[in-house]
């Protein structure tokens, strides 16, 4: 039996009190029992980073960052060695997961995303005057009392839930997920291990409990502990939270997305660079096994029948090749009841067409419209369109990432994707290139989202009536 540790304002408990299943393997793990007092912050009492001033947390998140280096950290080896046995993905991917972990604590992106999400910092640290037709109005971004409800099909969820809420400078709840119940503990623990009463170290729990759990979420989603629930995760995640929502307590949901890339009929003005396009498209497939929302899922190609086929082809090889976040062949399939679809529709050529085998190097659907399922495992639905001006409108608000080829179409198909609801436009090819830091998150910045606003107004010399 694995146990699973519980992280408590610096303090680590391990037992094996309560048992349970994870929900990727059914194997059985245990946690310490679960102790309500200890994952609420009393109102009464002020958060322990109130008055730390944000670049001392900055300098705390850059030095978590060094530490977090993977050959040199045991609690990410010993995360990595739990989650290759319960996570979907593959070794190889959830590996270089752990690597890429200490770059989100670099500190030029921590500032610049505290700057991008706040405006200023001062805001954090203090009392700001910011409205010159009110200069008696002085602001604070004062810290929150938040829940996080993580989703565990990317190992990145738990650390930039950690950078913002340390950044918010308020206390944190992190509620772990069943198929990743390591991460976040492994890296809070190497924040204990740089300093456990570190006012940052004491303004974070990570605890493990099944979701839908009433005797513990009736008792812990209330208004008197906290201002906000921050979910990820699907529908049944985010309408789960909502009963609990309510006058004092608010929901923010980062829900899932679909992403999708736009093929101008440029990408035929070769062989070589149909074949570039595919290489460039395949590597905004396969991020995370197609488990991320930036991955692509539907390709609309601006083009003939027989253009748009020759592109599929290059898609599949390009699929199957060696790379960084997806091995040739994956260790993941299109669920069995998309596979029997697929056999349907193979069965119904011209109207669609299948290219690929059954094999984890990947799938191809070709089709006149987008079909009904989310493609998932590696598999593609391309759409062949007359122009990417008519593929717009298949943009809507849960569409996060749009890869566009080529690039300067970007331009004249901006205000239009953005309008119908897509929250990123990039380049074919870089949708896993971007970095973090300073960029918008589902159409808002969370940081700000997070934190209190309050003004406090008045002529500040404190005049006393007499």
């Amino acid at each position: 039996m694995i146990l699973i540790p519980h992280f408590t304002r610096g303090e680590i408990r391990i037992a094996a009190d309560v048992e349970h299943r994870s929900r990727s393997q059914s194997s059985k793990v245990a946690t310490p029992r679960i102790i309500l007092d200890e994952l609420v912050w009393p109102r009464h009492e002020p958060v322990p980073a109130l008055d730390l001033p944000v670049l001392e947390v900055i300098d705390f998140l850059a030095e978590l960052g060094q530490r977090l280096a993977f050959d040199r950290n045991e609690h990410l080896q010993e995360a990595l060695e739990h989650m290759a046995q319960f996570s979907t993905l593959d070794s190889r991917i959830l590996e270089n997961c752990y690597r890429d972990i200490a770059s989100l604590f670099d500190r030029r992106a921590v500032i610049a995303e505290a700057e991008q999400s706040l405006g200023t910092l001062d805001v954090l640290d203090g009392w700001v005057a910011k409205n010159p037709l009110y200069p008696q109005c002085r602001i604070r971004a004062i810290p929150p009392r938040l829940v996080h409800v993580l989703a565990g099909n990317a190992p990145i969820v738990p650390p930039i839930s950690i950078v913002r809420g340390a950044i918010s400078k308020g206390v944190h709840l992190l509620k772990l997920p069943s198929n990743d119940m390591w991460t976040a503990t492994a890296i809070l623990r190497t924040m204990a291990d740089i300093d456990p009463r570190h006012p940052t170290t004491r303004s974070f729990a990570a605890v493990y409990w099944k979701g839908g759990d009433a005797a513990i979420e009736s008792a812990l989603y209330r208004s008197q502990y906290f201002d906000k629930i921050v979910v990820w995760g699907g529908e049944a995640a985010v309408r789960h939270v909502l009963k609990y929502v309510g006058p004092g307590l608010e929901m923010l949901s980062f829900d899932p997305k679909v992403s999708i890339s736009m093929i101008g009929c440029e990408a035929f003005a070769s062989n070589a660079i149909t074949v570039e396009v595919a290489r460039r498209a395949a590597a905004d497939v396969i991020g995370l096994n197609q488990d991320a929302c930036s991955a692509s899922r539907f390709h609309y190609v601006e083009g003939s029948v027989e253009q748009a086929d020759a592109y599929c082809e290059k898609l599949v090889d390009a699929m199957g090749r060696d790379t960084r976040y997806g091995p040739g062949a994956s260790n993941l399939l299109p669920p069995r009841e998309v596979c029997e679809q697929l056999d349907m529709m193979h069965n119904l050529e011209p109207l669609f067409r299948l290219f690929g085998r059954y094999d984890g190097r990947g799938l191809v659907i070709r089709s006149e419209e987008p079909v009904s399922f989310s493609p998932s495992g590696k598999l593609v639905n391309v759409v062949r369109v007359a122009s990417l001006e008519e593929a717009v409108h298949y943009s809507t608000v849960a569409t996060q990432t749009v890869g566009v080829y080529p690039p300067a179409r970007r331009l004249s198909l901006r205000n239009a994707l953005a309008s119908a609801g897509a929250q990123r436009i990039v380049a074919l090819g870089e949708v896993n290139s971007g970095g973090f830091g300073g960029k918008p998150h589902d159409a808002g910045w969370p940081v700000h989202r997070f934190v209190r606003w309050v003004s406090e107004e008045g002529d500040d010399s404190c005049e006393t009536l007499q």
